[in-house]
């Protein structure tokens, strides 16, 4: 399939931190794989997608509780590493540009999952239009994003590059809290939950690290 986005830098530059994206110390990383894992169990029980699965970290924990589970990702390093952990021999892994039409059936997913993808979408308007097409009546989308408070601090998804040794900025655009909530709003998708989160013992007047919110697809 060709593309009707220019090509970017962000797959490419996950393709570099795939080999260390769990190795190296990442507390946004960590923390959102918590916040996802503290949700409803129940939320996890049908047929999942997760959009913008990198390595797994999440895939492995869905795959163990989903009907079924497709994961989709533009990079192919990143894949890679996914398709090696264990318990994902029934994950369906696609590697797909998330700007794209996703590779699902309308109406055929009861649950979306978004994790630390967005910053790297320039136009929101297209995931959540998606989103609320694949999921079914009463499906749920659970977005978990660098905060954009964080953001307007300058922080941004960046590694240590293995190969030069030097920290390696991945393509980023800032969304304020508005951005989401309008582009969800006129997907017709309906506000369910909403938190922010900041880490283990952070002062109450600390940024949150982390925007976890989820809809609901009426």
């Amino acid at each position: 399939m060709t593309s009707k986005h220019p090509p970017d830098d962000v797959a490419s530059a996950y393709d570099a931190w795939a080999d260390v994206y769990d190795s190296q110390t990442n507390a946004t990383r960590d923390l959102d794989a918590r916040i996802l894992r503290e949700l409803d169990p129940a939320l996890f029980r049908g047929d999942v997608l997760e959009i913008g699965c990198g390595t797994g970290k999440n895939t492995e924990w869905l795959a163990a509780r989903a009907r079924s589970l497709v994961a989709l990702d533009g990079s192919e390093q990143m894949l890679r590493r996914a398709r090696e952990r264990p318990g994902v021999q029934s994950v369906q892994f696609v590697q797909h540009d998330l700007r794209e039409r996703w590779p699902v059936p309308d109406a055929s997913r009861d649950m979306i999952t978004c994790n630390l993808v967005l910053e790297h979408i320039e136009d929101l308007s297209v995931v959540f239009s998606e989103a609320r097409r694949v999921l079914r009546p009463g499906g749920a989308f659970f977005v978990c994003e660098l905060h954009p408070f964080r953001q307007l601090q300058g922080k941004h998804a960046h590694f240590v590059n293995p190969e030069t040794g030097t920290v390696q900025s991945v393509q980023s655009h800032l969304h304020d809290v508005s951005d989401f909530l309008s582009a969800a709003l006129r997907a017709g998708l309906v506000l369910a939950q909403a938190q922010d989160c900041r880490d283990d013992g952070a002062p109450r007047t600390a940024p949150p690290r982390l925007l976890a919110l989820l809809w609901r697809s009426p």
